[in-house]
C-alpha cells in the first residue's frame, strides 16, 4: 500500500455465516455482479492465486486488478488500476461467535486520487458500506 495515500477507506461487519461461506462469496470473483449491484461486469479466468488478473467494471472505468496475496479462508488482497488511480484492497475474515467478522480496507493513490480526493473519499466510503451489507446478505442467505 502507498505511504499516506490521499484516499483511504475501510469498514467491518459481523456476518452470521462461517468464514468458509463468506470466503466463497468473496472469492468467486466471476459471481460478484450477481450479489453486488455496483459491479457491472467481471472477467476472471483464474486461478485464485497471486499474480492472477481480473478485469471488472464498477463506476466509470474498467479496473484491471492483480491478486497479491491469497490466504484461504482468512485474507485476500489485490492491486488495481483505472484511469490514473492505483488502488490497493485488502479483506480479513476472522471467526467470531459462530460467524465471521469481516474487515476491509482500500486506498487510492495517483494523480486523480489527489485531484479528486474529497469526491473519491465520499464515493469509496459509500461503496464500502454497501458492499459489506451485500456481502453479509449473500453469505447469510447461502448459509441458511
Amino acid at each position: 500500500m502507498a505511504e499516506n495515500p490521499p484516499v483511504r477507506s475501510g469498514g467491518e461487519i459481523d456476518v452470521a455465516a462461517p468464514p468458509q461461506v463468506v470466503w466463497e462469496v468473496l472469492t468467486r470473483l466471476e459471481n460478484w455482479p450477481n450479489w453486488n449491484a455496483d459491479v457491472k461486469s467481471m472477467s476472471f479466468a483464474g486461478p485464485l492465486a497471486p499474480g492472477s488478473e481480473f478485469r471488472w467494471k464498477a463506476g466509470p472505468g474498467t479496473i484491471v486488478s492483480t491478486l497479491e496475496r491469497v490466504e484461504a479462508p482468512n485474507y485476500i488482497a489485490w492491486r488495481g488500476r483505472t484511469l490514473t488511480i492505483d488502488a490497493y484492497h485488502e479483506w480479513w475474515l476472522e471467526p467470531r461467535d459462530g460467524g465471521t467478522q469481516v474487515r476491509t480496507q482500500e486506498s487510492f493513490s495517483g494523480l486523480l486520487a489527489r485531484l479528486l480526493r474529497g469526491t473519491l473519499q465520499k464515493a469509496l466510503d459509500k461503496s464500502f458500506k454497501d458492499a459489506l451489507e451485500r456481502l453479509k446478505r449473500e453469505a447469510e442467505r447461502r448459509s441458511t
